[in-house]
């Protein structure tokens, strides 16, 4: 890892194709581990869905950097693999946020 990079929080948004939820759920439990045996870069995922909106999931993972999610990760077998799977069930793309923590609570 360079010098100059730091941990991230990786925000990802994702509609949901109608009747695909479950598929999407099943498909993300599988990549996500994979992902946590495989890639020690990666410090944790979380998956939320919406109460108000039952076709739009909220993925927070975090990395130790934005270039390693970037590049290796995405980059992965499994990934590849994992995007391809994703056009049965994403509506539109997926948006993707990186944010640096800032501030922590104990």
């Amino acid at each position: 890892m360079s010098t100059n990079s730091k941990p991230v929080t990786v925000v990802i948004t994702s509609a949901i194709k109608p009747g695909k939820m479950e598929i999407a759920k099943r498909e993300l439990n599988t990549v996500i581990k994979t992902v946590i045996e495989q890639e020690s870069a990666c410090q944790g995922i979380q998956v939320y869905d919406d109460p108000d909106n039952s076709q739009c999931l909220l993925i927070i993972e975090h990395w130790d950097s934005k270039e390693i999610f970037l590049g290796p990760h995405m980059q992965s077998p499994h990934m590849i693999k994992f995007l391809k799977v994703t056009e049965s069930f994403l509506d539109g793309k997926a948006e993707f946020a990186f944010w640096n923590q800032v501030l922590v609570s104990s």
